[in-house]
């Protein structure tokens, strides 16, 4: 999810439509991301976050320049969830270290990451891509108002656990969430839809509830992710 002002170009201008709820992640609960040990970061010190702020504002800038720019043809969007939009969002980034090929649309630039980290744990690309898109619309400089960090929006408690040393640079975030990924699916005995709950909402919370948590954008997140993996199966079939 993404929190904060908006300090440069939107998913929707991007081709993207950003998914519901509280920010591009649906998340509300503290204890996401975190194995339910309810871990918090504190923020930087004032001076440092106008730091990030300024970082921020000029890699937005390279980040919607490069993509207008070098796209072949606008991006288009075959997997547009069909939930409401939400436009709260931020981008910050501490250093530039994305290996993102500007010569393509967001939604096709980290196709060989996303394919790579597949093979590596063994997981459907649609399942990597499906969630990429509903936790940062591909931005790989998003950033949370409760700290989550990067294309697939990592808390840095758990980031340090699943081995990332930089959340902002692509391949090592997207290596950390879908180690992350194929972790809660062995939890759940490849249950994706608990999987997806338990990044979403906690582990801790799909326990309690013996499932899908009773949360309305956990619920709408498990409906939307899965209805992406479909529907992007059904493209792979047709071409």
């Amino acid at each position: 999810m993404i929190g904060g002002s908006d300090l440069g170009r939107t998913p929707e201008r991007l081709g993207f439509a950003p998914p519901v709820g509280e920010g591009l992640g649906l998340r509300q609960h503290a204890d996401r991301r975190q194995g339910d040990r309810r871990s918090q970061t504190r923020g930087a010190p004032d001076r440092r976050r106008g730091d990030r702020r300024l970082r921020v504002q000029l890699h937005t800038l390279l980040f919607a320049v490069a993509t207008t720019l070098f796209a072949p043809h606008p991006a288009r969007t075959p997997l547009q969830p069909h939930v409401a939009a939400s436009t709260d969002q931020a981008r910050t980034a501490p250093h530039v270290t994305v290996s993102m090929d500007f010569r393509l649309p967001p939604h096709l630039a980290y196709e060989s990451l996303i394919r790579e980290a597949a093979a590596v744990y063994h997981l459907d690309p649609a399942l990597i891509r499906a969630v990429m898109r509903m936790e940062s619309a591909f931005d790989p400089f998003a950033l949370s108002r409760v700290g989550a960090e990067g294309l697939m929006q990592l808390m840095p408690a758990l980031a340090v656990e699943m081995g990332v040393l930089d959340s902002f640079d692509p391949r090592d975030n997207i290596m950390g969430g879908v180690r992350y990924l194929r972790e809660l699916l062995d939890r759940h005995d490849g249950n994706v839809k608990l999987a997806l709950a338990s990044y979403n909402a906690g582990p801790g919370a799909v326990d309690r509830y013996r499932g899908v948590p009773p949360f309305r954008e956990t619920q709408r997140y498990v409906k939307a992710i899965t209805g992406l993996i479909a529907r992007d199966h059904a493209h792979s079939r047709s071409d």
